[in-house]
């Protein structure tokens, strides 16, 4: 691993996989706590704390779009290495970072998508 650009691609596919996780996690502490509140409502526990379990949530809710954000950013200047680095093709470092793209792409905001502030 000797060649800088392996290097560099090795690292911007390590971004990209992490900030996928990030948001997917997001999202499910998200969903975990809006069942969480549910529970709470539906038992009559005190209005207090099912307002900090809201808040809680708000705090999950609002890191998602930052995530996407990173996300977006870090898959384009992957996907440009890659578009770039084209004679590295046959190395398993690219056909990883490819296959991070791939997977990748799936929590990247949909066209006409609203992100959630």
């Amino acid at each position: 691993m000797s060649d800088p650009r392996i290097r560099t691609l090795t690292i911007k596919t390590g971004v990209v996989k992490r900030l996928a996780k990030e948001k997917v996690t997001y999202e499910t502490e998200a969903a975990k706590q809006r069942e969480r509140i549910q529970k709470l409502k539906e038992q009559g526990k005190d209005v207090h704390d099912i307002k900090k379990q809201e808040e809680v949530l708000q705090e999950s809710l609002m890191m998602v779009p930052d995530c996407q954000r990173r996300l977006a950013k870090a898959f384009d200047d992957l996907k440009k290495i890659l578009e770039t680095e084209q004679d590295l093709k046959d190395t398993e470092t690219y056909v990883e970072a490819e296959n991070i793209l791939r997977d990748a792409e799936k929590q990247l905001p949909k066209e006409g998508d609203v992100l959630l502030c």
